[in-house]
């Protein structure tokens, strides 16, 4: 989907646009239906549920690029809500609704919204040429400082409970870690000025999400077995 935000990145990231522009914007169109082709191809093997979620699903990311990406924090929420919804529908069709993995998606959705404002940070420069209206903007990088701020502490509490409260087995010490690298998050973010610093920052969170996709391997297989079964 970053077909919509070709003219954005020759500000924001130039170098990445020179390397894009090594391949048409027409190939990636077609490879974007193709994809999609074969997964609602693939859906149609499980159920006719399932086709209509992706059939859905894929609309509702094509609608979110061409429009609502642009309204700020809509656009910011909606985007963390797509992010996470295949994660977790899998378990809702399987009717495996356990408090457990809810307070492991709204973990992870507060954890993938603070990261979008932050690229609102991190993309001022181009979102102001092309008339995007992110809170940066309109708000200030002060008041959005203030808006992650908010999202990392409410992110520390579903942490806390998944040490505390769940049995996650070895994974406790991927929460634990996230716990330490949120409070270094919050002080760097207050002292974070350039564009340089907000792409550490970004770059913080996207360790986190892709840490915690490893250290599912930690956690204890009789526990997901039974949970299953």
């Amino acid at each position: 989907n970053n077909f919509y935000d070709a003219e954005k990145d020759l500000i924001n990231k130039p170098r990445k646009s020179m390397l894009d522009r090594l391949v048409s914007q027409r190939f990636k169109l077609t490879t974007y239906f193709v994809l999609n082709f074969i997964a609602v191809i693939a859906a149609s093997y499980v159920s006719f549920k399932a086709v209509f979620f992706f059939s859905s699903y894929i609309f509702g990311i094509w609608i979110y690029s061409h429009k609502l990406k642009r309204i700020p924090f809509l656009g910011n929420f909606i985007s963390a809500t797509l992010a996470i919804t295949p994660f977790f529908v899998v378990f809702i069709y399987y009717k495996n609704i356990q408090t457990v993995i809810f307070v492991h998606a709204v973990f992870l959705f507060l954890l993938i919204l603070a990261r979008e404002i932050i690229k609102d940070l991190e993309n001022i420069s181009g979102d102001l040429a092309q008339n995007y209206r992110t809170i940066p903007i309109i708000y200030g990088a002060r008041t959005s400082k203030l808006v992650i701020s908010f999202l990392i502490l409410l992110t520390l509490v579903p942490s806390l409970l998944l040490i505390f409260r769940f049995d996650v087995g070895h994974m406790n010490i991927y929460f634990i870690i996230c716990v330490l690298l949120l409070l270094l998050f919050i002080v760097l973010l207050f002292r974070a000025k350039a564009r340089k610093d907000y792409v550490w920052l970004h770059n913080i969170l996207k360790l986190i999400i892709v840490m915690g996709v490893f250290s599912i391997l930690l956690i204890d297989i009789d526990l997901v077995l039974n949970r299953i079964l």
